[in-house]
């Protein structure tokens, strides 16, 4: 696992730098000669070909986890994205098959086959067995291109088992087959074709991603992303690893336009269709697409040459400013300007907003390793007299979409102010009560947020034995009763004012919304602990949509987890077994059967609640970290995410009985 912050280093190095501050602290000497026999020219290795990919994994496709295991089939995707992007391809098929074998096909010109004159081999080896070799370095071959790290599709090559390409070009077929890099012969001619393209057959390495399989969902999820920001391209994938196959088949014409309109197809929109504009100015591509519906929240996402900039940028803030000034403009037009005593925020604007902003850089600069954000100054500018250019243009053609959005961006606007003042009302508060934690707080000792965890746990009776059953170094209990509101349908005045939200900010200590601040989070392990039933399931599903809404960074990081209490007690005297579903329960029935206890006097008991727990079984069941069974909630789909919670959270009943009867067989574990 990766290291936010830290380098791969070189085991010698650490330890020389090591032994360099052990010396300086302790005043310790020895002599030049020692120091040159320790560290000289026979310690620097050169790791030639692909074998610097396979020692360090981890630098170029991000982790030997599930991120660096799919990011092997993003490389090759890229590559046809690029001919795409060229003009060049129309069709992209990607096959997931048995044995973790995934496959890559599509329609373009095909790599290049011939010798290059400077390597003596192939091309279609030199990029598959060479770091940064590709077309894309030739702007007179790629005008923009995508991929995260810029290493290209050797690095898939390398850390696959094995590969085979198969290259479609000039009337011929060429293959060349690779084990862990390394080509098992020469680019051969294997016959005649009639088609254009590249076919990339794969086997990921189970010695660098040991059992770990692909994901269907996360690389259908990439692949929905590719076909909107690039429209008219086909893009499909197949599961074939199940007895039903499965499929997507996605094909976007309108492009970030239909991205808009699949993201606000649960909700209740204020104008149709989307704004849509796209143009170039001073190299930079730009296309932008928005829509304004009747909720609270705003849903922007951002784009670069492909990538995801989940943390945004200059083109991000070059669109935000756009918007910003525009709304004001018109808003000094409009009679609705005498109802407020100032313009609009950038927050008023965007209140209810679902927007993409995608631009195609040639030279992007990207901060930080993860590329999420970009860093190209001379991009704010340019974003921002475009996207202010275009919108006065298209609002000035349709006066009753800029009055609409006016008149929601006032109530905002309103509502804003009736949000600070529920923020400070917050602030008084928490600073009289007990140093500025709620009252039902039972904090613990540690002070380091990353090894203290905070239970949220429903109802008094149930926080009472945890609060008694934990441990108090680095265990704090927050009770809660009654269940809170659903900030889906309610602005963060009303959110911020609310008495059942209250106490799980202040204790949180972070904030929410625009002024969630991750660093001042006071527990980086958030564990829900709710009733195993109806009742417990409404409030976990009402604290996840609020988690999302406005503390969102906590399931980005992975630190919100539910707890998994048992569903039932075995008891045989002093012997007590606990079981977490039916099928657990039978399996221990028939062991202790089995082991000669007489049925009768086996006592089954039936947990209906936490509180039915005593504070020693609650530790040992749903607390003890060595024995306890908590589920970690990540947020790997931003756009899947925010459809699931507006389906289930939202206004529209439709969509989400529609959500229940496709799903009604797969819930478990409901009391009815």
């Amino acid at each position: 696992m990766s290291v936010p912050g830290l380098g791969s280093f070189d085991g010698n190095y650490l330890l020389y730098l090591l032994a360099g501050k052990i010396y300086n602290a302790a005043a310790l000497s020895f002599s030049t000669n020692t120091m040159q026999q320790a560290y000289s020219a026979s310690n620097i290795q050169i790791l030639k070909g692909l074998e610097a990919v396979r020692r360090r994994p981890g630098m170029y496709v991000g982790s030997t986890g599930e991120e660096g295991l799919h990011h092997l089939v993003y490389e090759v995707v890229d590559n046809s994205i690029d001919e795409a992007l060229a003009g060049h391809c129309s069709e992209i098929h990607v096959t997931l098959s048995e044995r973790n074998k995934i496959r890559v096909e599509d329609d373009g010109r095909g790599i290049p086959v011939d010798v290059h004159q400077g390597e003596g081999i192939s091309a279609l080896e030199l990029v598959m067995t060479r770091l940064h070799a590709g077309g894309k370095f030739d702007k007179g071959t790629y005008k923009v291109s995508g991929g995260l790290h810029g290493v290209g599709v050797s690095v898939t090559n390398a850390l696959s088992s094995w590969c085979r390409v198969e290259v479609h070009r000039e009337g011929k077929l060429f293959v060349q087959e690779y084990r862990r890099g390394i080509p098992s012969g020469p680019t051969e001619e294997a016959g005649s074709t009639t088609q254009t393209g590249t076919v990339t057959e794969f086997i990921p390495d189970s010695d660098i991603f040991g059992d770990l399989e692909f994901s269907y969902d996360q690389l259908s999820k990439r692949l929905r992303e590719l076909a909107f920001l690039n429209k008219g391209i086909r893009i499909t994938i197949t599961d074939r690893r199940m007895p039903t196959e499965k499929h997507h088949d996605f094909r976007f014409e309108g492009g970030v336009r239909e991205f808009v309109a699949y993201l606000n197809k649960h909700k209740t929109v204020i104008h149709k269709p989307p704004v849509y504009f796209e143009g170039t100015r001073d190299g930079v591509e730009i296309e932008v697409a928005l829509e304004y519906n009747d909720g609270y929240n705003e849903t922007l996402f951002t784009f670069v040459n492909n990538i995801n900039t989940r943390e945004g940028g200059t083109h991000l803030i070059g669109f935000k400013s756009a918007l910003t000034r525009t709304l004001n403009d018109f808003l000094k037009r409009s009679k609705l300007v005498k109802k407020l005593e100032e313009g609009f925020s950038g927050d008023d604007v965007r209140e209810g907003l679902t927007a993409v902003i995608s631009v195609k850089v040639a030279e992007p600069q990207f901060e930080g390793q993860t590329k999420a954000k970009l860093g190209n100054s001379e991009v704010k500018g340019i974003v921002e007299s475009f996207v202010n250019e275009q919108l006065t243009f298209f609002f000035d053609q349709n006066p009753k979409v800029v009055n609409a959005i006016l008149e929601k961006t006032v109530v905002a606007a309103k509502a804003r102010e009736a949000a600070r003042k529920a923020r400070e009302l917050t602030r008084r508060k928490s600073f009289l009560d007990s140093g500025g934690l709620p009252g039902k707080l039972a904090d613990c000792a540690e002070k380091d947020p990353r090894k203290a965890e905070v239970y949220i746990v429903e109802g008094d009776s149930a926080g009472g034995s945890a609060k008694a059953g934990r441990d108090r170094q680095f265990q704090a209990i927050l009770p809660l009763w009654g269940k809170m509101l659903n900030v889906e349908k309610t602005r963060i005045d009303k959110v911020l004012a609310n008495d059942k939200l209250q106490p799980i900010i202040t204790a949180l200590g972070a904030g929410a919304g625009e002024n969630f601040d991750f660093s001042k989070l006071r527990y980086h392990k958030i564990i829900i602990m709710a009733d195993a039933d109806v009742d417990g399931s409404h409030i976990r599903t009402l604290l996840l949509t609020f988690f999302y809404r406005y503390m969102q960074p906590i399931l980005e990081e992975g630190l919100c987890y539910i707890a998994m209490p048992p569903l039932y007690k075995l008891s045989v005297g002093k012997r007590v077994e606990y079981a977490y579903n039916d099928a657990e329960r039978d399996r221990i029935y028939e062991e202790l059967v089995q082991e000669g206890v007489d049925e009768q006097k086996i006592s089954i008991q039936r947990y209906k609640g936490l509180g039915e727990m005593n504070p020693d079984q609650l530790w040992e069941t749903t607390m003890d970290p060595e024995t306890r069974n908590i589920m970690q909630i990540r947020m790997e789909d931003a756009v899947e995410a925010e459809e699931i919670f507006t389906t289930l959270m939202g206004e529209h009943v439709a969509p989400r009985r529609e959500f229940i009867e496709e799903n009604a067989l797969n819930v478990s574990n409901l009391d009815v």
